[in-house]
């Protein structure tokens, strides 16, 4: 993958830095490997966003963040990803991986009428949770491996990609001045 085309949507380190929700995090925020783009980076950046992403917690983009600084990979781009569960995605996802943690531990899915209140939700989120945070970690795990091994292979083609017309740009010179 081009890291003209991803630098172009990242933030800076710099706007990074100055982001107030990860101010706490202090001088963690200045290891320069939190802002490179190679393959090893972005690749774990993918899976790390993508993981939690699948999360049913509040906080995505803090866990995204703190899981990028352990993994030492993009920072931006691991917080960038989280943004795949958003308002519009989260109720097929969590439907989806609720559905699956339910078949996983054998328990029939529990069909609930939604009601908005205080009491409904805690009662719900005590009935659900287990099935719901076993299919969500199943999930994570799953799609951020595809994603890992996924840009693994993207930007080995992309590499070899380049390679290849920077040799046929060679062959064309030498032809020429033969």
């Amino acid at each position: 993958m081009p890291k003209s085309v991803i630098r172009r949507w990242l933030p800076t380190p710099e706007q990074v830095r100055a982001n107030n929700g990860l101010k706490f995090l202090g001088k963690l925020l200045h290891d320069p490997n939190l802002f490179h783009l190679n393959r090893h980076s972005v690749s774990v950046a993918f899976a790390v966003g993508i993981f939690t992403s699948f999360l049913p917690l509040p906080g995505q983009m803090l866990i995204a963040a703190v899981l990028a600084l352990w993994f030492r990979c993009n920072l931006p781009l691991s917080m960038a990803l989280v943004w795949i569960s958003n308002p519009v995605t989260m109720p097929a996802i969590f439907y989806s991986t609720y559905k699956l943690g339910a078949w996983i531990l054998g328990t029939p899915p529990i069909p609930f009428k939604i009601e908005l209140s205080w009491e409904w939700l805690t009662e719900e989120v005590g009935r659900i949770w287990l099935p719901l945070f076993s299919g969500s970690l199943i999930s994570g795990i799953f799609f951020a491996t595809v994603a890992y091994f996924a840009m693994q292979a993207i930007w080995r083609w992309h590499v070899v990609k380049r390679w290849k017309a920077r040799l046929e740009l060679r062959k064309a010179q030498i032809e020429q001045r033969s």
